[in-house]
C-alpha cells in the first residue's frame, strides 16, 4: 500500500479522493481490521481532519470533522451537563467520530437510548467522484429528503470518506446505579435479560457476562428515585449494587473492550436474546475464548487469543480487530445498499460492499 495521505481540510479530503485511483478511509486505527484493504490501495487518514466546528447546547446537536476525538467531544459536552448516551466504544482508546460512525458501534447505552443511527442528523462527505457533499441537516426536526446519512452508520468507508457529522446530544442523567444480577446459567441470562428489557424501570444499560454468571442492570435518573427503583429491581431478582468506583471500571472495560484479549481476535455478532445461550455455547468450545453480551441480549462480543482461528459463525458478524476474515458470520445484503452504493460510488473507488 502507498503511504498515507492526511488532509487537514474536507476540500483537502475531497482531492486526496481525486487523486487516487482506489482509496480505504481510515481514522485512529482502534478497530484496524475495518480498514485493511489489498495492494492497490492508497490509505487516507482523516487524523489530522479534527475538531468542533458548531457546538449549540441550547439545540441539543454538535458539528465536529471525522477525525475529531471522541473523548475530546465528550469533554466539551461534559462541561455543559450533556453526553452522547449511546456511550461510544473505545472513546479511551483515541477512536474518532468519523470512525465510530463508519463502524457503527455503540455501547451499554444503546439499549434505552438507541444505537447511534439514532443520533446522526447530516453528514458532509466526499463521494466516489470526489464530490464533498452535504447530506441532512444541523437541527433535530430536519426532513430534508432521503435520510442517506444513516446508511454511513456501519458503512466502513464503502459509501464515500466522511468529512464532518452533526449529532444530537442528551442531558446527562443527575445518577447512575449498577446492579449485578446473577445467573446461573446462560439460559437463565437469557431469561433475566427478556424480563428486565420488558419492565417498566426503562433500564439505562443492560448488559451481561456468561464467564461470570451475571447480568449487569445500570439505573440513570435522580440519586432518590434510584434508590427505589434499585430495591424494586432487587426485590424481584436477588442481586447487589455496586460500588461507585466498581461501576465506573466496570462501564469503562465494556466501553473499552477492556475484558477481551488485548492481541488477537475481537468480533461483534448480531444476535437476539434467544440466541444468547448458542451463542455463549459456541464461543465455550474455542479454545480461550472470552465473551461479552450487549444491549439487552441483541449483540454479542467474541474474543480470542492471538494466533487462534474464529470459525465461521451462524450470525451476521463483524471482525473489529485481529487475523481473521472481515465477515466470519451471515452477510445479508440488501438491494437498496447496493444501490446507494452504485449511486455513491459507480467507479468502486472505495472498497466494495462485500471486500
Amino acid at each position: 500500500m502507498n503511504s498515507t495521505l492526511e488532509p487537514t481540510t474536507p476540500a483537502e479530503l475531497a482531492e486526496a479522493v481525486r487523486s487516487v485511483p482506489r482509496a480505504v478511509v481510515t481514522g485512529a486505527g482502534t478497530k484496524p481490521r475495518l480498514s485493511a484493504a489489498g495492494d492497490g490501495f492508497v490509505r487516507i487518514s482523516t487524523a489530522r481532519l479534527n475538531g468542533i466546528i458548531e457546538y449549540e447546547p441550547d439545540e441539543f446537536t454538535f458539528t465536529a470533522l471525522a477525525g475529531t476525538p471522541v473523548r475530546e467531544i465528550m469533554a466539551a459536552l461534559a462541561a455543559r451537563g450533556q453526553y452522547l448516551p449511546f456511550d461510544p466504544p473505545l472513546a479511551g482508546a483515541g477512536a474518532t467520530l468519523g470512525g465510530t460512525v463508519a463502524a457503527g458501534l455503540g455501547g451499554p447505552g444503546r439499549f434505552r437510548f438507541g444505537g447511534l443511527r439514532d443520533f446522526i442528523l447530516g453528514v458532509r462527505f466526499v463521494d466516489g467522484g470526489g464530490r464533498l457533499l452535504r447530506m441532512g441537516g444541523k437541527v433535530v426536526k430536519n426532513a430534508a429528503g432521503f435520510d442517506l446519512p444513516k446508511f454511513f452508520v456501519g458503512s466502513l468507508g464503502r459509501f464515500g470518506a466522511l468529512a464532518e457529522i452533526t449529532c444530537k446530544v442528551f442531558p446527562r442523567p443527575a445518577a447512575v446505579r449498577t446492579l449485578r444480577l446473577p445467573a446461573a446459567d446462560a439460559a437463565a441470562m437469557t431469561g433475566l435479560l427478556t424480563a428486565a428489557a420488558n419492565t417498566r424501570w426503562e433500564l439505562d444499560a443492560l448488559d451481561a457476562s456468561p464467564a461470570d454468571g451475571a447480568v449487569f442492570a445500570r439505573l440513570a435518573g435522580p440519586a432518590a428515585a434510584l434508590d427505589a427503583l434499585g430495591a424494586e429491581v432487587l426485590a424481584r431478582w436477588p442481586g447487589t449494587a455496586l460500588a461507585e468506583d466498581g461501576a465506573e471500571q466496570l462501564w469503562h472495560s465494556v466501553r473499552e473492550f477492556g475484558w477481551a484479549h488485548p492481541a488477537g481476535v475481537l468480533a461483534k455478532v448480531a444476535l437476539t436474546p434467544a440466541q444468547v445461550p448458542e451463542f455463549a455455547a459456541v464461543a465455550h468450545a474455542l479454545a480461550g475464548a472470552r465473551t461479552w453480551v450487549g444491549a439487552g441480549g441483541n449483540v454479542g462480543y467474541v474474543s480470542l487469543p492471538a494466533g487462534a482461528t474464529l470459525p465461521q459463525v451462524g450470525w451476521p458478524a463483524l471482525t473489529l480487530r485481529g487475523d481473521a476474515p472481515l465477515w466470519p458470520g451471515r452477510r445479508p445484503r440488501f438491494e437498496i445498499m447496493r444501490a446507494v452504493k452504485h449511486a455513491l460510488d459507480p467507479q468502486h473507488r472505495f472498497p466494495g460492499l462485500d471486500d
